[in-house]
């Protein structure tokens, strides 16, 4: 039996912005935005190629917005998709290499697959990290 995992909370402030960032700076999908009451709102939006989607809204959760930290994408192509993300205007640090003395910034000839990660935040400080993976061992 699969048990698979489709949908996490992302808790934010306001709605109408996060909506914006994820649909518009980072290229996900909007599936669907339904307002079930004056007090409950859902809006659930898919990455590319994910079959995981996020959902942020009202009344949904007793998270503080910002409190979601360790969110992870992944890549085929680290270096294309920070990029992309620095032409949507997503604020998105260096490329960092994780290894046994935790990360150090990553340098031209390095091998990105399973060990290159950058790093961004919401628009609420929720924390994001996307990662490089083009063969699994």
């Amino acid at each position: 039996m699969n048990w698979t995992l489709e949908v996490v909370v992302v808790p934010v402030t306001d709605v109408d912005r996060a909506k914006a960032f994820y649909a518009g700076r980072l290229g996900f999908a909007v599936d669907h935005d339904t307002e079930i009451s004056e007090d409950t709102r859902i809006v659930q939006l898919t990455p590319p190629g994910s079959g995981c989607s996020v959902v942020i809204g009202k009344g949904l959760s007793e998270m503080k917005p910002g409190s979601l930290q360790g969110l992870q994408l992944v890549v085929s192509d680290l270096r294309a998709a920070r990029a992309q993300l620095i032409e949507r205007g997503v604020e998105v640090g260096e490329i960092q290499i994780a290894g046994p003395a935790g990360f150090r910034p990553a340098e031209e000839g390095d091998d990105l697959n399973n060990q290159g990660f950058v790093f961004f935040g919401d628009p609420d400080g929720n924390g994001w990290a996307v990662q490089q993976i083009t063969a699994r061992g």
